[in-house]
């Protein structure tokens, strides 16, 4: 996979804290969670895992990440007292360790369950790579492979002919520009998934049009204008405003996959 860089993401973020990796790469996954939640967190439960595990704690890895979730950026001042601030505002939270997520895990990987005050829960698996940049790996069981930086669409569909062409065909009809695109599927004619990273915001009556497509299980959407859309079966949109610049809910995951990555 390459990874696209600037001179930004190489001298690294402004930021509270002694690592880019271990300090702000942990707040921005911690803040992607939050956002995946789609609001305030109630309970969290945290797995650090590799070099978050051995040495996060000097780097105040577990206070960042916790400072995430309570919605602060990489550079708020109250990152370092984050443990009280989740106590003053009724969040529950655990901190262990997990030996082993995998021989493909990035060493700077954390794994969170969590429950938030609307009731949605979540499982994410996250990793920062240098810099300040981060991957959201896993949501639910799903691999999704999402940096967080560009608007993203996700569709659970049935393996089905034809899905993928008219999804796309009606971004290239709103003029959205595909960035890169990401196919899973559990089994020949069995649950899939597309990933869709684009270049542009997704209307909210696109993502409509697409859930009531046959076939279409689920949509969820990243949107940077800071509003969280779930489309599901149900035929119901949930939409409500984000509390930061990005904001993405996802739910339900998917065992076994078979995975093509294109960049477009």
């Amino acid at each position: 996979m390459v990874i696209n860089m600037n001179i930004l993401d190489i001298i690294g973020p402004v930021m509270v804290g002694p690592s880019s990796s271990h300090t702000a790469g942990a707040v921005r996954i911690g803040l992607a969670a939050r956002k995946l939640m789609g609001g305030e967190i109630s309970r969290a439960q945290i797995y650090f895992y590799g070099s978050f595990l051995a040495t996060g704690k000097g780097h105040g890895t577990d206070r960042a990440v916790i400072a995430g979730l309570l919605g602060y950026a990489v550079d708020d001042e109250r990152i370092p007292f984050s443990f009280r601030y989740a106590s003053e505002q009724g969040m529950d939270f655990t901190l262990e360790g997990q030996e082993d997520f995998g021989d493909e895990m990035h060493p700077n990987t954390v794994k969170m369950n969590l429950i938030g005050v609307n009731g949605r829960e979540l499982e994410i698996i996250a990793s920062s790579i240098g810099g300040g940049r981060i991957q959201i790996d896993e949501i639910d069981g799903l691999t999704v492979n999402v940096s967080g930086d560009y608007p993203t669409l996700i569709v659970h569909n049935l393996d089905q002919p034809g899905h993928v062409t008219e999804v796309t065909s009606m971004l290239a009809h709103k003029s959205i520009n595909i960035a890169t695109m990401q196919l899973y599927r559990s089994n020949r004619g069995g649950d899939a998934v597309m990933v869709i990273e684009c270049d542009q915001g997704i209307p909210t009556e696109f993502i409509s049009w697409i859930e009531h497509l046959e076939g279409i299980r689920k949509v969820t959407y990243l949107n940077l204008a800071g509003e969280i859309i779930l489309a599901d079966d149900s035929g119901t949109i949930d939409s409500a405003p984000g509390d930061e610049k990005n904001s993405f809910v996802g739910k339900q995951g998917m065992a076994g996959k078979e995975r093509t990555e294109k960049n477009v």
